[in-house]
């Protein structure tokens, strides 16, 4: 059988195994160490050997426990209670005010935690609750706080920049900074949605009764305007030394954690619950990324030696003659299709193999690449039928939000997002500006 065939009976086999509830690491390690020992005998078992070596031996991955750590210490010890209640009493008397503060607590929440799910979480049991309890519709809330949990993967410390930049062997602080515009682009131009729909249709996002703001002293508003001060402090914290060669990735991650552990002890919201269900959750987030990396490192060793990325190339440029950027925007449509039912790391990890030396060779920048398959992971968590921050709003949601709210609801953040996506893409200097201008390229 020839080698561009054999390939792709290994792609179409992870994918029937995925869409079969396979676990994402055990669907492609198999097909990976399986491929390699029908072609090369027992010695292909070496493949996996040496993928695990890299594994080990790749330094930055102890970024991720420790993000995953402080994401979840902060998470579990209730300190984003303060936040929502900061944003409840400053946007309060604006016109869909609490549905904008709500975007600007997911973004505190993403620079300190980096998974959108930590982010879903929050803002379904917090805010979810009182933006229903003082009318905000339904529709138009559910939608805001899955746009919101969603640049949890884009706003700086995000997990999935790290697994990119491990995979495509860019810097991390680079890719880092390079979500920073757009993401803040983003969560601008969906306060500006809000902003104009609630004005447009004020029964969606009524202001807070005069009784109720009249309760507020100002010195109370002083106190909780310094509950934003601490996700800013933890995040400048863990990222000036980092953005100044102080200290490495590594060591400004740990600068991170246990800033975030004092702010817990601080708060007295420390105890042993908490931190045993928070050394529990980063311990099993941690070793599934881990075994993730470890199926991709294999899957591509093996592709790498089917040659089945220079197919690709020759197919798409050499017998269909397509342009640069008609294969990256076929690329991205692939990443849509994929998130309808897979997550953003197995994404990743099934088609870095692919797409990102191709994306090399087509002259692209990878660290701006990077960025476009964030803002694309996450449209497609989004996307219906299959999205997979559907389910999890379905899942945390009150009964009053059916389905087809949840499905409603995104529409009009997704056209947003889609804007957001073709500006990046056209502009690149808007994710490329800040890191060049750090680093000084």
């Amino acid at each position: 059988m020839p080698y561009d065939m054999i390939a792709l009976t290994m792609f179409a086999s992870m994918m029937l195994m995925l869409m079969t509830g396979q676990r994402v690491f055990a669907a492609i390690g198999f097909v990976s160490v399986f491929a390699s020992l029908s072609l090369w005998g027992t010695g292909g078992g070496e493949i996996a050997f040496s993928a695990a070596m890299k594994l080990m031996g790749w330094y930055p991955l102890l970024t991720l426990p420790m993000f995953v750590f402080m994401g979840y210490i902060l998470s579990e010890s209730r300190l984003a209670d303060d936040l929502y209640r900061m944003f409840h009493v400053w946007f309060g008397p604006v016109r869909g005010g609490l549905a904008i503060g709500t975007i600007g607590l997911m973004v505190l929440i993403s620079a300190m935690n980096g998974l959108s799910v930590a982010g879903m979480a929050i803002g379904a049991t917090i805010a979810l609750p009182e933006l229903l309890r003082r009318n905000y519709d339904k529709v138009m809330v559910t939608g805001v706080i899955q746009a919101g949990a969603s640049l949890g993967i884009l706003v700086p410390p995000s997990v999935v920049l790290v697994l990119y930049a491990m995979i495509a062997r860019q810097p991390v602080g680079e890719l880092w900074l390079a979500g920073v515009v757009p993401g803040l682009m983003m969560a601008a131009m969906f306060v500006l949605y809000i902003v104009v729909r609630c004005r447009l249709q004020p029964h969606l996002g009524p202001v807070l009764p005069p009784e109720e703001r009249g309760t507020v002293t100002l010195r109370e508003k002083l106190r909780l305007l310094g509950a934003g001060i601490l996700p800013l402090a933890i995040f400048a914290a863990m990222m000036v030394p980092f953005v100044n060669g102080w200290t490495s990735l590594v060591e400004s991650s740990a600068i991170g954690a246990l800033t975030a552990l004092a702010a817990a002890i601080l708060k007295r919201r420390l105890t042993r619950a908490v931190f045993e269900t928070t050394v529990r959750n980063t311990l099993g987030i941690s070793c599934m990324f881990m075994w993730i990396i470890l199926a991709a490192l294999c899957f591509g060793a093996v592709f790498d030696g089917l040659g089945a990325v220079r197919v690709i190339e020759d197919v798409l440029v050499g017998e269909l003659g397509l342009g640069p950027w008609e294969i990256l925007i076929l690329m991205q449509l692939s990443y849509l299709i994929m998130g309808t039912f897979l997550d953003d790391t197995a994404m990743l990890v099934i088609v870095a193999p692919l797409y990102v030396p191709l994306v090399g060779e087509l002259g692209f920048d990878l660290i701006w690449y990077g960025v476009l398959y964030t803002i694309t992971c996450q449209i497609a968590y989004m996307t219906p039928p299959f999205g997979y921050n559907l389910f999890l709003m379905r899942a945390m949601a009150p009964p009053e939000i059916s389905l087809i709210d949840i499905y409603r609801s995104i529409i009009p953040f997704v056209g947003v997002m889609l804007l957001a996506l073709a500006l990046v893409t056209a502009y690149p200097e808007i994710a490329l500006w800040l890191p060049h201008y750090v680093y000084g390229k």
